[in-house]
């Protein structure tokens, strides 16, 4: 099934038929699987560009627990597996020789999608104690990464947007929800917009960057990432981009109406 979001019922309604035809003609097309009657994407993996070290990023079952642990902040959101991500940096102890990034992501489905169309945005995490330490005083949490052509007079055409968390409300089990839309803060890596680095935006601040310099930033790619500062160990489920949720589990990115 295609990657989508801002896009009307009626035009979502089509694509879909379309797509399913597809599938019925070419079995093999990218398009989409149905051989097990749930949605699959096959664009989903590690981007291998914006890859340093040897981390993990990995669709696994789990993580259950941990040990003694009940309720929903003792299981993935959505069926039984996650996106498990692994990366070696910096401890309050150790700084490495290198510091490790992944992103997990698509290359592919959101390619040209208007970035202002996203109105809902966010995941679950699995948060250690132990990855609270690593970080000291710093939320050490994975991001949420658009690499996009932020369409801004004078621009190269090229800027990461990224999404940082606040500290999870769960240790060393699932958070609820976490809302890029209201909590953490989100900055532009090429300083095309008044949301820097140093500089951090809210949602509300970063949508209004763009129309103050009158800017339709489009989408190159989508990925869940972490890194380059703080080791980090845990994992990731139920990416949300508007009305729809993206599932990871262990045999591939389910594709879910948000309820």
């Amino acid at each position: 099934m295609k990657a989508r979001f801002g896009v009307r019922r009626g035009t979502a309604l089509v694509a879909a038929l379309l797509v399913a035809v597809i599938a019925l003609i070419l079995p093999g097309s990218a398009a989409a699987r149905t051989d097990d009657g749930r949605a699959h994407s096959d664009h989903w993996g590690v981007i291998a560009r914006n890859t340093i070290g040897s981390p993990v990023a990995e669709l696994r079952n789990g993580p259950f627990g941990p040990f003694g642990a009940t309720g929903t902040a003792a299981r993935p959101p959505y069926g039984r597996g996650s996106l498990g991500i692994e990366v070696l940096g910096a401890t309050q102890t150790v700084t490495p020789t290198v510091v490790e990034k992944v992103d997990f992501g698509n290359e592919v489905d959101f390619f040209g999608k208007q970035l202002l169309g996203l109105r809902r945005i966010g995941f679950h995490v699995f948060q250690t104690g132990e990855n609270v330490g690593y970080g000291g005083s710093t939320p050490n949490m994975p991001n949420i990464r658009f690499e996009i052509d932020p369409n801004v007079t004078g621009s190269d055409d090229y800027s990461t947007l990224v999404w940082v968390p606040a500290a999870s409300p769960v240790t060393n089990g699932w958070s609820p929800f976490l809302d890029a839309t209201r909590t953490g803060y989100w900055y532009l890596t090429g300083g095309e917009t008044t949301c820097t680095q140093a500089a951090q935006c809210t949602f509300a601040q970063l949508r209004a960057s763009f129309t103050n310099v009158n800017a339709k930033p489009t989408v190159y790619t989508v990925a869940v990432g972490k890194g380059r500062d703080f080791m980090w160990t845990g994992a990731v489920d139920g990416l949300r981009l508007n009305d729809y949720v993206y599932d990871f589990e262990r045999d591939g990115v389910k594709v879910l109406r948000a309820k």
